[in-house]
């Protein structure tokens, strides 16, 4: 529980609704008795046959419940909702925030290392599932205990023994059958929230793999393990269900205790006190209004265990360790244009990992185009990587420097850091929108004009205006509708709309066939002139024009 306390202060900007929240669901819960005590103590009064002026207050009264409830309760859904979403808004912001400075390693306080899956898992259902926690817990407990409070002190102003019935059986209601609905499911909910996150992680590789698993025959054996976790799940979740029911077993027992004890005291069966008519159907009928409002406390405090789970998971990503340490001193980046010095570089994935990069020395002038070249794993991206700030050095420096001099980027603010060097991945995403739509996530402030002289530059205007729908034509999930050199292009496009001044392109030209990427390498390098622009790759002889090449081998310099 205690992480889950810990992400419930994440959240801050829906606290004031929060509140007015909770008072308007404690004065529609009141509302809701007071329409069944005045309805109770009118019906008991009529069939006395008063006069008829001796009931209009409790007629108007009757009348002004039963609107006022409605109306509460409506309020306080709206407000409790909306607090809920500004909340839950300020905590995947935090997530994401902290996703980005974790995700380069991924690397889990006990040393694993977490799949997209389980990451993507956290974010989306774990971090959805904690709006529970303040629609569903937070907001009927706080307005119950108001609630109970107010009628109890009623009902013991009638009669002292029926309000202390009255007070014990919602203590049996808001307590005792939350916990031991909590002892039957025996840790049931805490499990649903791992589970669920196996089921997503082997889904998603289920798909990404499809193709790879039908070649090797393997998709019978993937679909046998994730039909397990099905039933792992599915079993998980009716023991929930089963332990949800005994608790609203108890619940409704203690209910009808109530009633039956504010019938028995109210009767005088205790003492010579006897209610009158009138003021006994209300010690009656209350326990029953006040009752329907607690029921719900049980469901609330059932989710607990799985809330918490979906928290301490949550929590998790903010506890693991930074890829970069931002410094207490921010330093500006100087004055361009911009080169890179990289002088004794060492570099590693994981504090308890081997080091990739061993001892790297590389001076890249400014306006230069540099060739990464080596075989897949000798520490091209990682490179990448430092100089993008998305993974610190372990020793060494990578330096930007400017026409007045050179900044150690690691004393600069990383998003600053990318904003001067910008990058192309090999496998860059395109997202299931418009054209349009991906180029602007580059500069979402672009004209037109801009996103067209974007396309000029990476040779898609062409065909991006024969196209019926132009700019605003959907590509596709991760732009299936697209051919390989087109995605590239299109992410060249985005890279030239950015406008870094640094340029790191890791490895274009992979998946493509010879013709393509050669006119690719031609136009990404016509498409950046003037820039510096350093070109990781295996295949250098599509970028016969360069100015610099160093060589890499399993983490080390070999030949500038």
């Amino acid at each position: 529980m205690s992480a889950l306390r810990r992400v419930i202060r994440l959240g801050r900007s829906g606290r004031g609704k929060l509140a007015l929240a909770v008072l308007l669901g404690t004065l529609a819960a009141s509302a809701a008795i007071g329409l069944s005590g005045t309805a109770a103590w009118l019906i008991s009064r009529a069939s006395q046959h008063p006069p008829v002026l001796h009931l209009m207050v409790a007629i108007v009264a009757v009348r002004t419940f039963g609107l006022a409830r409605g109306l509460l309760r409506y309020g306080e859904r709206l407000t409790g909702h909306d607090a809920s979403f500004r909340i839950l808004g300020d905590l995947r912001v935090a997530t994401v925030e902290r996703l980005e400075r974790v995700v380069p390693t991924r690397s889990a306080t006990d040393g694993r290392t977490l799949s997209t899956g389980d990451l993507l898992a956290r974010f989306v259902a774990d971090v959805d599932g904690l709006q529970d926690v303040w629609v569903r817990v937070l907001l009927p407990y706080a307005s119950s205990a108001l609630v109970g409070l107010a009628t109890v002190t009623l009902v013991m102003f009638l009669s002292p023994a029926a309000g202390v019935a009255l007070a014990l059986s919602l203590v049996a209601a808001a307590v005792l059958a939350p916990w031991v609905s909590a002892r039957a499911a025996r840790g049931a909910g805490a499990r649903t929230a791992p589970l669920r996150a196996d089921y997503q992680s082997q889904v998603l590789d289920l798909l990404a793999g499809s193709t790879e698993l039908a070649v090797y025959g393997a998709i019978e054996s993937r679909l046998a393990d994730i039909d397990h976790l099905d039933q792992a799940m599915t079993s998980a979740e009716a023991r929930t269900a089963t332990s949800a029911g005994v608790g609203a077993a108890i619940a409704t027992a203690a209910a009808g205790a109530a009633t039956w004890a504010g019938l028995w005291f109210g009767a005088g069966a205790v003492d010579s006190r006897t209610l009158a008519a009138v003021s006994l159907a209300v010690v009656v009928l209350v326990p029953l209004a006040v009752h329907e409002h607690f029921a719900a406390l049980t469901t609330a405090a059932h989710q607990l265990p799985a809330l918490a789970s979906s928290a301490g998971r949550v929590e998790e990503i903010f506890q693991l360790p930074d890829a970069i340490n931002e410094p207490d001193h921010l330093v500006d980046a100087p004055a361009g244009p911009f080169g890179l010095r990289i002088s004794g570089l060492h570099a590693r994935w994981g504090d308890d990992g081997p080091d990739v990069l061993r001892g790297i020395d590389i001076e890249i002038p400014a306006g230069s185009c540099t060739l990464l070249v080596g075989p897949s794993g000798s520490g091209k991206s990682t490179l990448a990587a430092v100089a993008l700030r998305l993974l610190d050095p372990t020793g060494g420096t990578v330096e930007l420097v400017g026409s007045a001099g050179a900044v150690d980027i690691t004393h600069m603010d990383s998003d600053d850091v990318r904003r001067v060097v910008g990058w192309c991945a090999q496998d860059a995403y395109i997202f299931d929108s418009t054209i349009e739509a991906n180029l602007l996530l580059a500069r979402p402030e672009a004209t037109p004009a801009d996103l067209d002289r974007a396309l000029r530059a990476a040779r898609l205007d062409t065909w991006v205006h024969s196209l019926p729908k132009g700019l605003h034509t959907l590509v596709g999930e991760h732009g299936s509708s697209l051919s390989g050199g087109q995605r590239q292009r299109l992410a060249l496009a985005r890279v030239v709309l950015a406008d870094s001044p640094i340029v790191i392109f890791d490895e274009p030209t992979e998946h493509l066939d010879e013709t393509i990427a050669t006119a690719l390498a031609t136009d990404l390098l016509s498409a950046t002139a003037g820039k510096t622009v350093i070109v990781v790759t295996h295949r250098p002889e599509l970028f016969p024009e360069f100015d610099h090449r160093a060589d890499l081998h399993d983490g080390q310099l070999l030949r500038r």
